[in-house]
């Protein structure tokens, strides 16, 4: 998916880019070669920019017709045109405004395009921009009678474009520049974007491997009993662990439906507000935990370890208040300039100390749970993101990422990096539920390995992290071959996490042991809850 980058805004099609070329192939077969020959033109996603007094402003995307002419791939051979709204508006009758050498824009309806495209050509038009009635683009169709002597580029445009440039122009000139530049096939922010999934994954499944290690060194090295009961102290005082049960599971789909409907809905800059408040404190708890980790604490074991008394907290170490209040300054920083463009770097931090922290928290116990979690976010990922646009008329998922109602502020529970050679700009991201719903399997796989006491070969945990890769691999893949249009990407990484873990267990007569595993040394260490 893509996000605006600052004053420019993308509108995606309502179809994925691939299948509407597939459809139109499929069109063509139907008719059996009745249609014109004039209308096989390629879609193209155009890039349409625009200038304002002289300056550069906003772009916004369109889809060319299946007729006219195509546009190129490099802006510096086409001209800046003079915007015109034809009038009348529906642009089907000779226009009263001077449409000489400019581009024309009407609105869909009362006629076919491709009169539309002849009256505007005939008032001496360069090109002629549609402006659909609802948001989405579509490619526009050879509905009439095509004669090649149309040879200007026909464009359609999003329902919005019309009140923006209708205000603008008032009191303003208005010029516009039409182009189809080529996106790259792989842009190098993927692969950032990959690497940070995995090794989020990678290292919550490791990390819990420092406490342990840290506790057992404690005990071993007590020798009073004022010690004992320090060290007894401390442990109480550890985090619990929150073993997800299967009614849980059920649970937690049902309210991330509800719960991203009700972004959907209401959706608005103090909505948007609330979550990021949410996010920070999430970020912060997550940060501050992976800071104060036992492992870091042990370098500094041997140091005095001063202490102050606050108000209702009660006695904290100043170590611990200082990191904590770092945290708290980092997070309001990145809260502050979020809307700038760098503010992805922050986002990011805190994003991956969060679903660290979450997947130390939150442990699934058997392979059972893990069936029942991962299957509903498989069916609930592919519902909100390809179904719901026939109930919704757009996808609920992809609307509630790019920032519905918010002014393109895109909500903050994504990891993101911009495309750094992509003309059409944007970002990549992922969603934190495509890390942490195959994390939580990952991590269980990594427990039940080393509790096994299981080779790296003979495990899970490795085979699972090279299907997490491959599955993402998937994922950019058909995001791809889909033009950017949003993918559900626990559609291809449940099959290559959980699918990989029932298969090998199958294979090797472990599937009984998984299903109802209970991990005894882990109950040791921390306190659990069920949920």
């Amino acid at each position: 998916m893509s996000f605006p980058l600052g004053n420019r805004r993308r509108v995606s099609a309502t179809l994925p880019f691939s299948f509407l070329v597939a459809l139109s192939f499929v069109v063509a077969a139907i008719a059996g070669g009745s249609k014109s020959p004039y209308c096989n033109n390629p879609v193209q996603l155009a890039m349409v920019k625009i200038w304002v007094d002289g300056d550069e402003g906003e772009y916004l995307a369109g889809l060319t017709a299946s007729f006219g002419a195509t546009l190129p791939e490099e802006k510096n051979k086409v001209p800046k045109l003079p915007a015109v709204f034809s009038n009348p508006l529906n642009g089907c009758s000779s226009s009263s405004s001077k449409l000489s050498g400019s581009a024309a824009l009407s609105v869909r309806g009362d006629c076919d395009f491709v009169t539309k495209a002849k009256v505007a050509q005939s008032g001496g038009a360069q090109a002629l921009l549609v402006v659909n009635d609802k948001e989405e683009i579509e490619q526009i169709d050879c509905s009439g009678d095509v004669s090649p002597n149309i040879s200007i580029p026909v464009v359609m445009v999003p329902k919005s474009v019309r009140d923006d440039l209708t205000k603008t122009m008032a009191n303003k000139r208005v010029e516009l520049l039409l182009y189809a530049p080529t996106r790259p096939i792989v842009d190098i922010s993927v692969v950032f974007l990959w690497a940070m999934s995995v090794g989020t994954v990678f290292t919550a499944s490791l990390w819990q491997e420092f406490g342990i290690s840290e506790q057992t060194e404690k005990r071993l090295n007590e020798s009073s009993s004022k010690e004992s009961s320090d060290a007894g102290t401390d442990s109480d005082n550890d985090q619990e662990t929150i073993d997800i049960s299967v009614k849980g599971a059920i649970l937690f789909v049902i309210l991330a439906s509800v719960f991203l409907l009700l972004l959907f809905f209401f959706m608005s800059s103090w909505f948007l507000l609330v979550l990021t408040v949410l996010f920070c404190i999430g970020g912060v708890q997550g940060m501050h935990n992976i800071i104060m980790t036992p492992c870091t604490s042990r370098k500094c074991r041997n140091y005095p370890q001063k202490t102050v008394r606050l108000p209702v907290i009660g006695e904290v170490s100043i170590l611990s208040l200082g990191v904590f209040l770092l945290c708290v300054i980092f997070a309001v920083s990145w809260a502050v300039h979020r809307r700038a463009s760098y503010s992805w770097v922050g986002q990011n931090i805190l994003g991956i100390c969060m679903m660290i922290n979450v997947l130390q928290l939150a442990r699934l116990p058997n392979i059972k749970v893990a069936t029942v979690l991962l299957c509903l976010a498989f069916f609930y990922d592919i519902f909100w993101v390809f179904i719901s646009p026939l109930i919704f008329q757009q996808s609920v998922m992809i609307a509630v990422a790019k920032g519905k109602n918010t002014g393109g502020e895109s909500i903050p529970m994504l990891l993101r990096v911009p495309r750094l050679i992509d003309p059409w700009g944007g970002y990549n991201m992922i969603g934190f539920g495509d890390i942490l719903f195959p994390g939580l399997l990952i991590t269980f796989t990594y427990r039940f390995d080393r509790e096994s006491k299981k080779s790296m070969g003979k495990g899970y945990f490795v085979w699972l992290m090279v299907g997490y890769g491959f599955g993402l691999f998937l994922t950019y893949l058909g995001l791809y071959l889909m033009n950017g249009n949003g993918q559900p990407a626990l559609l291809y990484l449940v099959p290559c996490t959980l699918g990989v873990t029932v298969v090998l267990a199958a294979i090797r007569g472990d599937l009984k042991a998984l299903w109802g595993y209970s991990s005894k040394s882990s109950a040791m260490i921390n306190p659990t809850a069920e949920v």
